[in-house]
């Protein structure tokens, strides 16, 4: 008899303990619906925005940071595969801080040594952030002997392996 009783008394606290976790779901929900809705700032109708003029396309042009004026030239981006395997492929972007005027001539010079370069690289040389960083720091080396100084400053915008 003791064995019915026991089975009978579990039943209806797995059902109270559903119910209970249902309520306090439900409660929390809620709850955290208010604080939200009270955090959040209220949408507003118009948000202003700087007007950029459209370019011939009729689209809007973004102004750019990197310009010739600030000194600053985007080399176009450089897709090669690596030497080992040979199958991986890497696409790098890059922009060179010149002192003073930059060079566009030099400018291309400098690109085309370093997609010479990317095609010498293995895959194990430059995985990892420590990899990453020794690709920089020869980048780096490989411009400052091609420049003769003139480029102060080699900044990766994009590095993709694929």
């Amino acid at each position: 008899m003791e064995e019915t009783e026991s089975k009978e008394t579990k039943s209806p606290s797995l059902v109270l303990t559903i119910a209970a976790v249902a309520v306090l779901t439900l409660f929390a929900g809620g709850g955290g619906w208010l604080v939200g809705a009270m955090l959040a700032p209220p949408p507003t109708e118009k948000t202003e925005t700087a007007e950029i003029a459209p370019n011939a396309t009729g689209e809007e042009e973004v102004p750019k940071i990197a310009t010739e004026a600030n000194g600053i030239v985007e080399l176009e981006p450089i897709t090669t595969n690596l030497a080992y395997p040979s199958e991986n492929w890497v696409r790098l972007e890059v922009a060179l801080q010149f002192d003073g005027a930059p060079d566009v001539t030099l400018a291309e010079t400098i690109h085309q040594d370093i997609a010479a370069y990317l095609k010498t690289v293995s895959l194990q040389q430059i995985q990892g952030p420590r990899g990453f960083q020794y690709l920089r720091d020869d980048i780096q080396e490989r411009v400052d002997l091609r420049s003769e100084g003139r480029v102060t400053n080699v900044m990766f915008r994009t590095f993709v392996i694929q």
